[in-house]
């Protein structure tokens, strides 16, 4: 057992085993305010709505692997334009996307001319139609239409709601509109450079490492509780193009290695030189993006000094 230490008592924090005497040990671990991060519906700060990517609801007739795909073409030639990549966790992560069926913008008379796809839609109005929930049944009388639909019409960014706990970065990535995304990944359309650059930095690591869930133990990414809480900086037009050059450094050092996926790439044993090197540099634009010291910030000041400004801003 443990006994508490009576208030005058002087408080210790371990970090690797390194004791730190401090003022105050709050909720998370960390030598800061008594500060609890609760759930938020909309960001805190002027940044891009993050959603969900799709869920269709078509017990699985609308999905294809590779293979699948090009066996059900060579029945089907002219649905070649309806197929679009296919992302979830998985698929973005080892970069080998599944594929989607995408008929929700087909015209009537196209569709009756392709038998097999006809076949694929009857099948998910039947399923829908014969669910207990009223919800699905109504989307029945629509199937070729997904129950959540998130396609932005330019480019946007992906990151995986789910990722391993021995990564020092969530691989996060632009995607281009013609890839489709599962509910598996949440999705920021209008995010640009500047996003990507905050988003896969070690600041914003640190703070989802501190305010995340967990599954099992890998790190498991929210919307309302690691982004919409996340204080961002207000950084002089300098700094902000700063984490730009480094964000599009990093997207440079993964297109070196073309035929690795991002598992490879972000293996803490097999990560690229340049890639280590572009994120560090990334790293070093967003800590000056808010002041903190490249030098002397550990994990544990750059979340105290976070939660300082998720104080001020909730005020």
């Amino acid at each position: 057992g443990f006994s508490l230490a009576p208030n005058n008592a002087p408080r210790t924090i371990f970090t690797d085993d390194r004791p730190q005497i401090v003022s105050n040990i709050n909720a998370y671990l960390l030598d800061a305010a008594d500060v609890f991060v609760g759930s938020r519906v909309k960001p805190l700060c002027d940044v891009p709505e993050i959603g969900i990517g799709n869920q269709p609801i078509d017990n699985g007739n609308y999905l294809f692997t590779k293979d699948e795909m090009i066996d059900f073409l060579q029945t089907e030639p002219k649905a070649a334009r309806w197929f679009k990549p296919w992302y979830g966790a998985q698929e973005f992560i080892n970069q080998q996307p599944r594929y989607c069926l995408w008929l929700g913008t087909c015209p009537p008379n196209e569709l009756r001319s392709m038998p097999h796809c006809m076949e694929r839609v009857t099948a998910v109005k039947n399923y829908r139609a014969s669910s207990t929930r009223a919800s699905t049944v109504k989307l029945a009388s629509t199937p070729t239409r997904f129950q959540t639909e998130n396609m932005p019409e330019g480019n946007y960014l992906l990151i995986p709601k789910v990722s391993s706990e021995r990564r020092r970065y969530v691989p996060m990535g632009v995607m281009s509109p013609d890839m489709l995304c599962s509910d598996l990944v949440f999705i920021i359309p209008d995010a640009g450079l500047y996003h990507f650059g905050m988003l896969t930095s070690n600041v914003h690591m640190a703070w989802m490492r501190t305010v995340c869930g967990r599954l099992e133990m890998r790190y498991r990414y929210s919307k309302d509780i690691v982004y919409n809480n996340f204080p961002w900086p207000a950084p002089t037009d300098a700094k902000k193009a700063k984490i730009e050059q480094t964000a599009q450094a990093i997207l440079d050092a993964r297109a070196l290695y073309p035929d690795c996926s991002l598992a490879d790439l972000y293996d803490e044993v097999t990560m690229p030189p340049e890639l280590r090197k572009a994120h560090q540099q990334n790293d070093k634009a967003v800590m000056e993006a808010y002041g903190m010291s490249v030098r002397e910030t550990t994990e544990a000041s750059c979340v105290a000094e976070l939660m300082r400004r998720y104080e001020e801003l909730i005020k």
